[in-house]
């Protein structure tokens, strides 16, 4: 896991750093904004530590900066600022933490260990999850308004496929291209087509959209739309 430390108090960020390094964590170290985000533009963080006031700028504009290039970033400010204003701010711009300088470094420590321990247990399960429908793509399994719900595994690929890449439209090549599998097994179009219509008629009988039909180009899953 690779953490980004940025504060402009440099015994601060030095101590900060050594911590965080001593706990096993790849650590590197901004103490501006520009600094940070060349750091941000070549590496990719788990974790990003976030000072507000900085001298070319300020927290909350870099962390929505940060969160347009990658969103699974996560993000702790640290701040002597204890305005409930401002912490509102930071969780409206997706913070998961917000910590009041000063603060003991154990228990800073202890807050990284907890955030990045819940994240790591969050990827190592391949699930979909909206509140209404719920995919566990590694069991193979799934619920619809909390009513077991099956698929092929024809469908689980589709669904795989755009479900990670929600919001973005995929044209049948691409589709037909990502379902042609390691062992050579051909999907037509004629098959691609059923399939999304089953999907539909099993996910879509409510009142909820999930796939949506771009003429002449593909499908995007538009992740649970009110019809």
């Amino acid at each position: 896991m690779r953490i980004l430390v940025v504060e402009d108090d440099k015994l601060l960020n030095s101590t900060l750093c050594y911590n965080l390094s001593m706990s096993g964590y790849d650590v590197d170290s901004a103490l501006s904004k520009g600094a940070a985000m060349r750091f941000f533009t070549e590496e990719k963080y788990g974790l990003a530590v976030l000072d507000v006031n900085l001298p070319d700028g300020n927290g909350f504009d870099l962390c929505s900066e940060m969160k347009k290039k990658n969103p699974d970033t996560a993000v702790i400010f640290l701040t002597a600022r204890d305005m409930e204003s401002d912490q509102l701010r930071g969780f409206e711009l997706g913070a998961d933490d917000y910590v009041i300088k000063p603060f003991p470094i154990n228990v800073f420590q202890k807050k990284v260990s907890a955030l990045l321990s819940r994240i790591q247990k969050q990827s190592t399960i391949d699930c979909y999850d909206d509140g209404n429908l719920f995919i566990n793509f590694s069991e193979m399994s799934a619920t619809l308004a909390g009513e077991d719900i099956s698929f092929t595994a024809m469908e689980y690929r589709i669904l795989k496929i755009l479900t990670a890449n929600m919001q973005i439209v995929l044209t049948r090549r691409i589709l037909l291209e990502k379902l042609w599998d390691a062992d050579g097994n051909f999907v037509d179009e004629h098959a691609l087509t059923c399939a999304i219509s089953r999907i539909r008629a099993k996910i879509e009988a409510g009142s909820f959209q999930y796939i949506k039909t771009v003429y002449g180009m593909g499908y995007m899953w538009v992740g649970g739309l009110k019809k």
